[in-house]
C-alpha cells in the first residue's frame, strides 16, 4: 500500500471515479464543479499549499486524499475519496494512517484538523477511530438543491 504525489497522469483516474454532481460536491465541496476537468484539478492542484496524493495498492488506484497546508505546523485533511468497489475493507483508515504519518515525518505537522459534513456517520467513525476529535459543528454550512448540510469540524494533535 503506497501514498504516491498525484501527478497529471492520474487526472484521468480522479475523474472517472466523480461521477455525478453530488458526489463532486460531497468530495470537493465548492471548490470544484462537476463535470470535473483536468483544468480544474491542474489549477487546484497548483496551488502550493496543496499536497494530493493517490492511495495504491499493488499499483490499483485504490483513492485520493489532500494535505491543505494552513500554516508552518498546521495541516487540513481534505477531499478524502475510496473508489467505490474497496468501501467498507477499512482501506479509508489506513490510506489517513499514511497520510498522518506523511504529515508528520515530511511536513513537521503538529495539529491536523478536517471537516466532515455530519451526515457522513462512516467518515466520522474513521476519523474517530484515527484519534480526531470534533472542536466546532457549524449548523448549514453548505446546501446542495435546497438541502442544508451541516458540518462538524475535527482535529488531531500530533
Amino acid at each position: 500500500m503506497e501514498l504516491d504525489t498525484f501527478e497529471h497522469k492520474d487526472y484521468g483516474q480522479l475523474i472517472a471515479w466523480i461521477d455525478s454532481e453530488k458526489l463532486c460536491y460531497l468530495w470537493g465541496g465548492p471548490a470544484y464543479k462537476y463535470p470535473l476537468t483536468h483544468d480544474q484539478i491542474e489549477t487546484h492542484c497548483e496551488q502550493s499549499q496543496v499536497f494530493p496524493f493517490l492511495f495504491t495498492i499493488e499499483n490499483n488506484p485504490i483513492g485520493f486524499v489532500e494535505l491543505y497546508q494552513v500554516s508552518v505546523n498546521e495541516f487540513r485533511i481534505c477531499r478524502v475519496f475510496i473508489s467505490p468497489e474497496y468501501r467498507d475493507q477499512n482501506l479509508a483508515q489506513t490510506m489517513l494512517q499514511l497520510l498522518i504519518q506523511k504529515a508528520q515525518v515530511h511536513y513537521e505537522a503538529n495539529l491536523l484538523t478536517l471537516g466532515v459534513f455530519s451526515h457522513n456517520k462512516s467518515a466520522i467513525s474513521c476519523y474517530e477511530k484515527l484519534g480526531f476529535i470534533e472542536f466546532e459543528q457549524i449548523t448549514n454550512s453548505l446546501s446542495f438543491n435546497g438541502e442544508s448540510w451541516d458540518l462538524s469540524r475535527m482535529e488531531k494533535r500530533l
